[in-house]
């Protein structure tokens, strides 16, 4: 025989023990006390019974008053009651729903067996409620506080029935069960608790009247609780959408870059040592951290564009005017690719205009000066400076101080004159530590797991 199956028929047998090891205790432990006040056992049967019209479903969870009106039977009534409306309610509910048999069986022992349970475990630290309860702020107290316990523990035992049975027949890890049907619902679990225990004081304090009364209660903050887990299970799933979404969108970055990089390996490190460069003058510029972050960024992403490009061009030592027209299109064909990701249009047009010139001779939109947004003035500097002292330039390397005196003579015709001063100044104060070793990749840069959580967020 199968392990599977053997397991599924000693889990049934042990079942059909437990279901009727609780009938039978029950029936032996009975009184006529037990339904007594008729009007009470009528109530807390009305509560049970009706509660699923308010039941909250959150995950694979339920949130239901009916567990409180149990918890009331247990306490306030005895074995006997409980055990029976339970074996009542699990039969109801198995027959509307026409379940298989081992599902009837599944229902019946877990409600039956809880119901027992909760029942003696109130003997315990509550006592038996029909022999009298002694008068006093310290004896409600301590009656109180055993209430909330038997409404936990029982609730507890229920979902371990419950995911045990679940686990044998689906194999659904009994973890897993609990992380997505039972921990969402403690919250609510843990104050329905209180909320049972303070109207089983009211009852034995002050009497049936008020309990009648605390039913609406226990009504309203079912439905609220209800109301509240279920906008919060949509704000997780939501959040968990989010994050998948800016996931998939700064993967595509991250492959697209790759690719290029498999094509052309110096795009990596010049990406690289871009973006190092822009995040420390974008710093010293005492740029807001939302513009830092642009600026980073875009520095990162600013040859993407190069993407489009065939093999032929990359690398490439002499081109001709067709070949021109398409590299100057880079900058246009990574602003596209980059501006399609949500929250990335000031990113995508600091990439677009990174190849302007202050004096009006750029492209793609000829724009001059101030109309130049801060982040591509930034880009065009460092990237500038990076390609004459870069080892893999593919013209004469230049050293750091022939760079800035190129800087300087570029400054107030290509590039921004007061940029180009922050950044010599930032070249001679901290050398080559400035960037670092930039070959070990735009990875590290791209700071993914962060970027994503960034995007994810709300303010982003």
């Amino acid at each position: 025989m199968d392990r599977p199956i053997l397991m599924r028929r000693v889990w049934w047998a042990g079942e059909l023990a437990l279901l009727a090891g609780s009938l039978f205790l029950a029936t032996s432990l009975s009184s006529a006390a037990e339904w007594q006040p008729i009007l009470l056992v009528a109530l807390l049967a009305a509560i049970y019974f009706g509660g699923d019209r308010l039941n909250s479903i959150v995950g694979d969870g339920i949130l239901t008053p009916a567990h409180s009106a149990m918890v009331l039977m247990m306490c306030l009534l005895g074995p006997a009651p409980a055990v029976l409306f339970g074996a009542v309610a699990a039969t109801t509910k198995s027959a509307l729903r026409r379940l298989p048999a081992s599902q009837w069986l599944a229902n019946l022992a877990s409600l039956t067996a809880y119901a027992l349970a909760g029942s003696m475990l109130s003997r315990v630290f509550v006592g038996n409620i029909h022999a009298g309860l002694a008068h006093g702020d310290v004896e409600y107290a301590v009656f109180g506080i055993g209430v909330f316990v038997v409404s936990f523990v029982t609730i507890s035992l229920n979902f371990l029935i419950v995911a045990v049975d679940v686990y044998i027949e689906e194999e659904r890890p009994v973890g897993r069960q609990f992380r997505e049907s039972f921990l969402p619902l403690i919250p609510g679990h843990l104050t329905s608790g209180v909320l049972a225990a303070l109207l089983a004081v009211a009852y034995t304090a002050l009497g049936l009247l008020v309990l009648s009364c605390g039913v609406l209660v226990l009504a309203i903050f079912h439905y609220l609780t209800g109301a509240l887990l279920r906008s919060e299970d949509r704000a997780e799933k939501l959040e968990a959408r989010t994050i998948h979404l800016a996931n998939m969108q700064v993967g595509v970055l991250s492959m697209l870059m790759d690719a290029l990089a498999l094509r052309d390996p110096e795009t990596s490190r010049h990406a690289t040592a871009v973006a190092r460069y822009a995040k420390t003058m974008a710093l010293a510029l005492d740029c807001p951290e939302e513009e830092q972050e642009v600026i980073h960024t875009a520095a990162l992403l600013h040859d993407i564009g190069k993407f489009t490009w065939p093999d032929r061009i990359l690398g490439a030592g002499e081109l001709t005017d067709a070949d021109w027209s398409t590299v100057r299109r880079h900058p246009q064909d990574g602003a596209a690719l980059v501006g399609k990701l949500d929250g990335y249009g000031p990113v995508a047009d600091a990439i677009l205009y990174h190849h302007e010139r202050v004096d009006g001779g750029g492209y793609p939109a000829g724009l001059i000066a101030g109309e130049i947004p801060l982040a591509s003035r930034i880009i065009a500097i460092c990237s500038t400076y990076d390609t004459m002292v870069a080892r893999d330039t593919h013209g004469p390397r230049m050293t750091p101080k022939d760079a800035i005196e190129e800087l300087r003579r570029l400054a107030s015709g290509q590039l921004d004159g007061e940029l180009v001063e922050t950044f010599i100044a930032l070249i001679e104060r901290e050398g080559p530590e400035l960037i670092g070793e930039a070959s070990d990749g735009y990875e590290s840069e791209l700071a993914f797991a962060s970027r994503v959580r960034r995007m994810a967020s709300p303010s982003a």
